[in-house]
């Protein structure tokens, strides 16, 4: 056991903090990217969108509860950092609503392109409300993102198509709002955990009161239901939020941002490669264009 101890420690020395934080943000980008995988086979089951957010974060509230136990993380929050996590919670699961309602009326990898366009929502409040410079690339960018947007749009041309875009972009926006409210307040300097912890048990909340007090929650049956259900709690949340955070840490957030690309990414294989998605070629035109302009903006704005 010593010398399984000494050649583990011995191997994590020789590991850089430059090969450990990349490493971790592909890791953590490429879990958030996982939301289509376990979420889809819900609704294939009749699991309403609302449902499924219930089990999400009621498990994301149970498992951050125990690992914060584990690793000794504070539970401690002063009362306005209690009070605007909570609100913040309001937003955060907010966000997650547009996401996996425009999840059941378009493409679920498209619409988590669509998503990865918050970045640009941040510049923009950011410039609004607190009067931050807006370079000529994050204008430029705004443009290229709006084109692939519309590129997005795709084909069909049908009301579903339109409410599913309108929904992603108000996914996107709600997000937005979440970093800009953390960012300008007092929850800035709150743990990650803690902060990850309140927001997801007011979201929680929220879904009980939308399922009707627990009245209208659809059930889950087996262990396949369940295993999705976790999956949602684990991947997307648990896993992204630590790794995406240390990765920031030890190569710092332009990087970790960039790499954050391959999220969408991943999405949007799951849905071509795992339930049969197609995309014309205006559709991959849309891709490239959003991608390349959050990218763009985030590589010249940091």
């Amino acid at each position: 056991m010593i010398v399984e101890k000494n050649s583990h420690a011995s191997i994590m020395k020789s590991v850089s903090p430059q090969v450990a934080g990349y490493s971790m943000a592909v890791v953590g980008s490429v879990s958030y990217g996982l939301n289509p995988l376990f979420a889809l086979p819900l609704y294939g089951v009749g699991v309403t969108p609302m449902s499924v957010l219930f089990y999400r974060y009621g498990l994301t509230v149970l498992l951050m509860g125990l690992l914060m136990a584990v690793l000794g993380q504070p539970f401690h929050a002063t009362r306005r950092q209690l009070v605007l996590s909570l609100a913040m919670g309001q937003l955060f699961a907010l966000s997650s609503v547009c996401l996996f309602v425009s999840f059941k009326l378009m493409d679920a990898g498209i619409a988590s392109v669509i998503l990865f366009t918050y970045p640009m929502f941040v510049a923009l409040i950011s410039w609004a409300c607190f009067h931050e410079r807006l370079s000529r690339v994050a204008l430029v960018s705004f443009i290229l993102a709006f084109a692939g947007i519309c590129c997005l749009h795709g084909d069909s041309g049908g009301r579903q198509s339109v409410l599913g875009v309108v929904m992603a972009v108000a996914s996107g926006l709600s997000y937005a709002v979440y970093i800009v409210g953390v960012n300008r307040s007092v929850l800035r300097t709150m743990p990650a955990f803690s902060l990850t912890f309140y927001a997801s048990l007011s979201g929680l909340v929220l879904f009980f009161v939308c399922c009707g007090f627990g009245l209208d929650l659809s059930p889950l049956h087996g262990a396949s239901s369940w295993g999705c259900a976790a999956g949602l709690a684990l991947f997307p949340t648990i896993v992204s939020l630590l790794l995406v955070t240390r990765s920031i840490h030890l190569i710092g957030s332009t990087p970790a941002a960039i790499i954050g690309a391959l999220e969408p990414i991943t999405a949007l294989a799951v849905s071509l490669l795992v339930f049969g998605g197609t995309l014309t070629w205006l559709n991959v035109a849309g891709v490239v264009l959003v991608l390349f302009a959050v990218c763009l903006m985030m590589w010249k704005n940091h």
